[in-house]
């Protein structure tokens, strides 16, 4: 089989010349191997300079890409990518299927790189860029956009050096490659996955001054290490993909007190549509079905966040139910978690898992805490949560935090029916390729 690369689009990028640190090395994206890609193509990218190639070669080239990372795409996904037209390529035949080398279409290219060919063979769409969704709620789908759609940051921005910590071909990986990809003094230092653990001692080498993480992967920064943490040189700290709650805006607060703090709601399907730097969990009511040009609108229909985006993918036009739930707290509308898994209903009483959870990471000794409902006798089921003690604060005395005083915790603060009936203690926080906890 033959593959062709399409010809190029336009002009390099404005921020070919952006410097790029990715494996070790300090490279720029004009230094990035250039790939030989067929058209539509899969790209199921086993390091992080595989993705950033394959992501250059769109914005020059247009081919029609999905990117994922090899990890994501399971025999089920791979058979349907192919179905859908997709020549898939990989660095390793693993993915690709067993034996898919000796018979299933695949053969080897001249870069290296493994080639499976589509079942179902069809033209190109120019232009086209298809991400995953997060796969929270079940198997990712693919939700269509262009580069446009996907960078949202167009105007002049100050210079820094970003860290990316995301899985590629997220929505979130792209928000920040494109940032790094399309202005000028826009920097990029990736993490790959074997550094997660210790990204601050990366990123303080490298001068990271901005970084966008879940609010799980700042939480692992803070309970791992945070004086390490602390001395990363961060001007602009950035949370999304998960519930933002207000203990871990003011924890963050207090190791960077001059930094700017935001939090932003994005997804595949809506893009980025909310974006709040006041410091507080939750945005403002009043932002609510307010209309402004190029603007989302946010709505909230039976405690649904819904939303009408122009960054929308290919055929979500009008509103889109995210799937989200959402009330109104004291003047602010605060996300707790997803519909069919934030609801508990003890013996006809509704508990929302996000609210307990927030009272549980709101005490001082808890890093991190996952709330849910567990079927019980007689009242449908009972609230039980999981908890990560925050490590002890030198000089501190008291008792070891545990699960009674957790429940005395909760007791003051909730009504009796959502108290954690109980609560697990680990020592380390969960967290999954998409630097999600499942919270």
């Amino acid at each position: 089989m033959s593959v062709r690369t399409a010809a190029r689009l336009g002009p390099y990028p404005a921020g070919v010349d952006n410097r790029v640190v990715v494996g070790g090395s300090a490279l720029t994206w004009r230094d990035l191997p250039e790939p030989v890609l067929p058209d539509p193509v899969a790209v199921l990218a086993h390091s992080a300079r595989d993705a950033l190639a394959a992501a250059r070669h769109h914005a020059v080239h247009g081919t029609e890409l999905l990117l994922t990372s090899a990890g994501r795409v399971d025999t089920g996904m791979r058979d349907d990518l192919r179905a859908a037209g997709f020549t898939l390529t990989a660095a390793d035949p693993t993915p690709l299927g067993h034996g898919a080398a000796l018979g299933d279409g695949a053969v080897v290219g001249g870069d290296g790189l493994v080639v499976l060919a589509p079942t179902r063979p069809r033209p190109a769409e120019r232009g086209r860029l298809w991400l995953l969704t997060s796969g929270t709620t079940g198997r990712p789908k693919r939700v269509g956009h262009t580069l446009e759609s996907v960078t949202t940051v167009r105007g002049a921005q100050p210079g820094r050096t970003w860290l990316c910590p995301y899985a590629p071909g997220t929505y979130a990986w792209w928000q920040v490659v494109t940032l790094a990809l399309t202005q000028p003094g826009q920097h990029l230092v990736v993490v790959e996955p074997e550094r997660l653990d210790d990204w601050p001692a990366l990123a303080a080498a490298h001068g990271v001054d901005a970084a966008s993480g879940t609010p799980t992967f700042w939480r692992r920064a803070l309970h791992r290490d945070p004086e390490a943490l602390a001395r990363v040189p961060l001007r602009q700290l950035t949370l999304g993909g998960e519930p933002v709650d207000q203990a871990i805006l003011d924890r963050l607060r207090e190791v960077f007190p001059a930094a700017r703090i935001s939090w932003i709601y994005a997804s595949s399907e809506v893009g980025a549509a909310i974006v709040v730097h006041d410091g507080r969990a939750g945005f403002p009511v009043e932002w609510l079905d307010r209309s402004a040009p190029e603007r989302p609108i946010i709505g909230l229909r039976d405690g649904e966040l819904v939303i009408t985006s122009p960054h929308h993918g290919v055929g979500l036009a009008g509103p889109v139910r995210t799937g989200d739930r959402a009330q109104v707290v004291d003047g602010r509308v605060l996300i707790s978690g997803r519909l069919d898994t934030d609801e508990i209903n003890v013996g006809g009483s509704k508990v929302s898992a996000g609210l307990v959870r927030d009272v549980l990471t709101a005490h001082p000794r808890v890093a991190w805490a996952r709330v849910t409902g567990r079927r019980a006798p007689l009242l449908g089921h009972m609230v039980v949560a999981e908890v990560v003690p925050a490590p002890p604060v030198s000089g501190a005395t008291g008792p070891d935090l545990d699960e009674a005083a957790l429940v005395r915790w909760c007791t003051d603060r909730l009504p009796e029916y959502a108290v954690p009936r109980r609560i697990r203690l680990h020592a380390e926080i969960p967290v999954k390729e998409t630097l999600k906890s499942d919270v």
